[in-house]
């Protein structure tokens, strides 16, 4: 049995968060999702990336709410200089005139479903979790190879929140850095996606955006929706495979 758990020292920092969690089996790959799927996903990116403009009220990025919330969030964990949330990153390339196009399918529908109601999404490949996945501050040290750069180990910093499993970190500084071991890929069958709210009043907001993803997953991917949960303080733990 696999779980994901919410440790304590996570709520002692974040007590009003909320966290979506889906786990997607048996999902298309990317030729299975093929030319008209990819084409449907491109057109539903290019929606998202409009839609995001609504959450923009300054060409400063650090001025909108979502960035400010995340920004102040990650003020209260140890980060690795310049790390900011994935949001953050989305919505500078829509006020730059540059929108986030189509990566893969998996990526495509979790950054529309990001885009359009301004929330950090992501996910992972549950098949290669080690052991339960956790959301805690860790003592540091934690092996990580991030997504993306040079192939070069770069561990977690003491005090640093981020998603682990056994054999190391999943996800660094909360949401902002993916690793290499645990990354969706074109193949992958089985994902753990994760939605993540910290502002209280945003909770239905999450909700909202949660079965929104669940139901592209089951749509595009054409995988079928074996947990859809959201986890609050009164909630930490979800089984996420038996």
């Amino acid at each position: 049995m696999k779980r994901f758990v919410t440790e304590d020292s996570f709520w002692q920092l974040f007590p009003d968060a909320a966290i979506g969690v889906i786990v997607a089996r048996g999902l298309r790959s990317a030729e299975e999702v093929g030319e008209q799927g990819r084409a449907e996903l491109a057109s539903l990116l290019e929606g998202a990336n409009r839609l995001a403009e609504r959450h923009i009220t300054s060409d400063t990025i650090s001025e909108n709410e979502p960035v400010r919330a995340w920004r102040e969030a990650y003020r209260r964990f140890k980060t690795k200089k310049g790390a900011r949330c994935s949001i953050e990153n989305l919505l500078k390339r829509v006020i730059k005139g540059r929108p986030v196009g189509p990566i893969t399918p998996s990526v495509d529908v979790y950054n529309a479903v990001s885009l359009k109601y301004a929330l950090p999404v992501g996910g992972e490949d549950i098949d290669s979790f080690a052991g339960d996945l956790r959301l805690t501050v860790t003592q540091g040290g934690d092996a990580f190879v991030p997504l993306g750069e040079d192939g070069a180990e770069d561990p977690t910093l003491p005090g640093e929140l981020c998603y682990l499993d056994d054999e190391g970190a999943v996800c660094r500084c909360w949401n902002w850095r993916d690793g290499v071991r645990t990354a969706l890929t074109d193949d992958s069958a089985n994902a753990f996606l994760i939605i993540e709210c910290v502002e209280p009043g945003r909770v239905e907001d999450c909700r909202a955006a949660l079965d929104e993803l669940a139901e592209l997953v089951e749509r595009y991917l054409g995988a079928t929706i074996a947990v859809k949960r959201l986890v609050t303080a009164a909630d930490r733990e979800v089984v996420i495979e038996d």
